[in-house]
């Protein structure tokens, strides 16, 4: 996969944006959740971050904006952790990310008694995206086989066209192969999977 999912096309236009999932401090390398060389999307959504931005396309960032006592957390039975506790350091975006002044924030997992995955669940996202005459997505972030899983088949369903930036994308891996699994499931759903690269080349 990356360079043979040209069907989608992958100029960027009007109707594109680019969403950006949980690239935060308890994600990345000795964060409360770190997730594998997850600071390796950083650069790559730099450089997709300011292609948009200078064509003047929507930039939306996700986060986890957890409770102290969030169900997926260990001490009420969860798989994770305490991470991403709403308003601390850990939950802050990567400092290396250069986000814009004008990006569009979504915060998620903010009810103590729901998980979410998806930047989706239990926000505005969809008709947010929909006012703004959103129809593709171009996703990166944080892990693959979780929340940019979940979030890439919840805007298929929604009806977005999808783009997954394979080298924007890092796993958790809890289990050996898993990245890869979500990957193919994404494909599979119908979202077409480009490197970073391979669009910068089409741009040129």
């Amino acid at each position: 996969m990356g360079k043979g999912d040209m069907d989608h096309g992958n100029m960027l236009v009007a109707g594109d944006a680019l969403v950006i999932v949980d690239v935060q401090n308890d994600f990345l390398p000795e964060g409360a959740l770190a997730v594998p060389n997850g600071d390796a999307v950083i650069e790559p959504l730099n450089r997709m971050i300011a292609h948009f931005h200078q064509r003047n396309l929507p930039v939306i960032a996700t986060r986890d904006w957890h409770p102290r006592n969030h169900c997926s957390f260990s001490e009420r039975g969860g798989p994770w952790p305490p991470h991403c506790v709403a308003g601390t350091i850990g939950a802050a975006f990567a400092e290396a990310l250069r986000l814009p002044d004008d990006t569009l924030v979504i915060s998620k997992g903010d009810d103590p008694d729901a998980d979410a995955y998806s930047g989706f669940q239990g926000t505005d996202l969809d008709a947010r995206l929909k006012r703004m005459g959103v129809q593709r997505l171009f996703i990166g972030g944080l892990a693959t086989d979780y929340c940019v899983l979940y979030t890439a088949l919840d805007a298929l369903e929604a009806g977005f066209e999808v783009i997954v930036l394979h080298d924007a994308v890092r796993p958790v891996e809890a289990h050996p192969g898993d990245g890869e699994r979500a990957i193919l499931r994404m494909h599979e759903a119908g979202a077409g999977v480009l490197s970073t690269e391979t669009i910068e080349e089409e741009m040129a």
